[in-house]
Formats: C-alpha cells, sequence, structure tokens
C-alpha cells in the first residue's frame, strides 16, 4: 500500500521490501538524529497488522510460537517467531495484547503466509484470525516521545520508542498530532546501530534464532513444546550455532555502501574464502558507515574484515 505520508514536501519513496513509504524527506541525518532525541516518528504503514481474537488466542499461540505468551499482560510488548520443524526462522511477529485481541505487526507481504499457517494449526481453539493491514497501520515513536497515544488501537511500549497501531484512515494526519516525519533510512540506521535484526534482511533460510541474537528478545528457553524447539534446545545446550552476527563500522573513504549480500572476506586474504555476508548497511550520524553481517562462527574476534572492497572492523553482537 501507498503511504499518504509520501505527499509530503521532500518525500523519497523506499525501493524494496520498503516500498510503499518514504526513505528519507530531503535530510537523512537531520531526520536520525531527530528520533535519536525523541522527536517525530516513522511511517512504518507498509508492514502487514495481523489480529487474533477469542478466549483461547494466548493459550493457543503459545503453543506455536517461540515466546511465552499464555499469560501476557495487556500492554506488555513482546517478540515471537515461528519455526520450521527443523528449528529454522520462518516468520517473525511484534506482538501486544490489548485485554482482547492480539495485535501483531510483521514484515510487508508476510501476513498472508502467516495467517495461512495460523489458519492451519486452529483445530478447535476458540480463536478469530484477522488480516487487519488494510484498516489498520504501524507508526513508530522514539524513546522520549512526549507525544500521546490517543486513537491507537493498540501500543508497544519499547525500550527503543513505541509502536502504534492505528486506523489507516489517520495517516495522513500524523504530523499533526506527532511532529516531523523520519523515513525508513533513519529507523534502519538505529536498527542496526542497536543490534536488532530483521527477517529477510539478518536471516536466510537457514537461519536459527541463536545466529542473530533472537535467544534474549524472542524465544523463551523454558517454556513448552513448539515447533521447531528441539533444535533450539540442541543448540543451546549441547552446540554452537555454525554462524554469528556481527556490527561492522565501515571504512568511511567509499562513497558506496555494500548491500545486502556481499560477500565478507578476511582483509589479509581479499582473495579467499567467503567468510558470510552484508545484511544491513546504513549511514549513521554519528558513526558513520555501519552494517550488520553474518559470518562464520570461527572468524577471529580481532580480525579486520572486508565486505565487499571495504574495510570493515567487527564487533561482537553474538558470542563465538
Amino acid at each position: 500500500m501507498k503511504s499518504p505520508l509520501l505527499a509530503l514536501p521532500g518525500a523519497v519513496p523506499s525501493e524494496g521490501p520498503d516500498a510503499g513509504v518514504a526513505a528519507h524527506y530531503g535530510d537523512i541525518f537531520r531526520e536520525q538524529r531527530a528520533l535519536a532525541e525523541g522527536r517525530g516518528f516513522v511511517d512504518l504503514s507498509h508492514r502487514g497488522v495481523v489480529t487474533v481474537t477469542g478466549p483461547d488466542r494466548l493459550s493457543w499461540l503459545h503453543l506455536l510460537l517461540t515466546q511465552h505468551v499464555s499469560a501476557l499482560p495487556p500492554q506488555q510488548a513482546t517478540e515471537a517467531l515461528v519455526l520450521s520443524p527443523n528449528g529454522h526462522v520462518e516468520h517473525a511477529l511484534y506482538l501486544v495484547d490489548d485485554g482482547t485481541t492480539t495485535w501483531a505487526h510483521v514484515e510487508p507481504g508476510t501476513q498472508e503466509a502467516l495467517l495461512g499457517y495460523l489458519e492451519s494449526m486452529k483445530f478447535m481453539y476458540r480463536v478469530e484470525l484477522a488480516d487487519a493491514t488494510a484498516e489498520y497501520a504501524v507508526v513508530h515513536l522514539p524513546a522520549g516521545s512526549a507525544a500521546g497515544t490517543e486513537g491507537a488501537a493498540a501500543v508497544r511500549e519499547l525500550s527503543y520508542g513505541r509502536d502504534l497501531f492505528l486506523p489507516r484512515a489517520e495517516l495522513a494526519e500524523l504530523t499533526k498530532s506527532y511532529g516531523p516525519a523520519a523515513g525508513i533510512w533513519a529507523y534502519e540506521a538505529l536498527r542496526i546501530e542497536q543490534h536488532r535484526p530483521r527477517l529477510g534482511f539478518e536471516t536466510d533460510h537457514r537461519t536459527i534464532p541463536h545466529e542473530v541474537d533472537w535467544l534474549g528478545t524472542a524465544v523463551h528457553l523454558q517454556k513448552g513444546c513448539y515447533r521447531g524447539q528441539e533444535t533450539v534446545a540442541r543448540v543451546h545446550n549441547l552446540g554452537k550455532p555454525p554462524r554469528r552476527l556481527v556490527f561492522l563500522h565501515l571504512d568511511g573513504t567509499e562513497e558506496s555502501l555494500p548491500p545486502h549480500g556481499t560477500e565478507i572476506r578476511l582483509a589479509t586474504e581479499p582473495g579467499g574464502r567467503s567468510l558470510g555476508f552484508v545484511t544491513s548497511s546504513a549511514r549513521h550520524h554519528e558513526l558513520g558507515p555501519i552494517a550488520l553481517a553474518i559470518v562464520k562462527r570461527n572468524v577471529p574476534l580481532d580480525a579486520v574484515l572486508l565486505a565487499g572492497a571495504v574495510p570493515a572492523a567487527q564487533e561482537v553482537v553474538v558470542p563465538q
């Protein structure tokens, strides 16, 4: 869906997975600084919105998700994953329950596949599922924002801000309530700085939660059975993930950022074998060019890497 906020002065449309919202509104560093200072908002209306209602919704979701949600208090935000039978990440959900409805936002275009899986698991449980993307949109307010949340159907309170589920009809008037709009490029730069993984960026078809640091936010290690739990428990208790997420400080002399999929090699062996790939990259208003990458577990922690042709110093996110 194309956001009405693309009509704001200076708006430049985003492309690829984030098509439909603005990449920026003319000044990416100003937009980043505003968010870092707790001002403005980010239009995330391209993300999918899924709702679950019914008296069994939390106990039923508890059986399917990696997170402990059977007793999730109203208005408490959490994250959860849907795994394949082999423990690979298939979906990432960002949840809040308002006491009668569980609200979740997911990556753009993934809600249909998620709902298909959930519908197949309803059985006799008293739950109702809906794709609410056409009626509701997600808007992010940064940490420290003084803006109110009146009119939101649900609010996710987070350490790095708030996610609001707002009626889509209100999008055009958001600047009156929440201040200046910031584009998805500013939001992504702060996400990368905070080492937060994103489905389809930091993940591929064989990603397990341990590799991207989702054990701390989206997986509950003491809850009961769910699909893929055997892999989660086995790797956590007996083994180590084959790959790990790292944060990269990129050489600022290069004009272009290494795109998603750029191969990682040792700087001492520029023609050597690939050790991983860049997952996300951005220009940060204070840190300069930065990126997240997935590398093999045994890559030396002090090694200088090459992201394509760009030298990069790594910072540990997931320990060896």
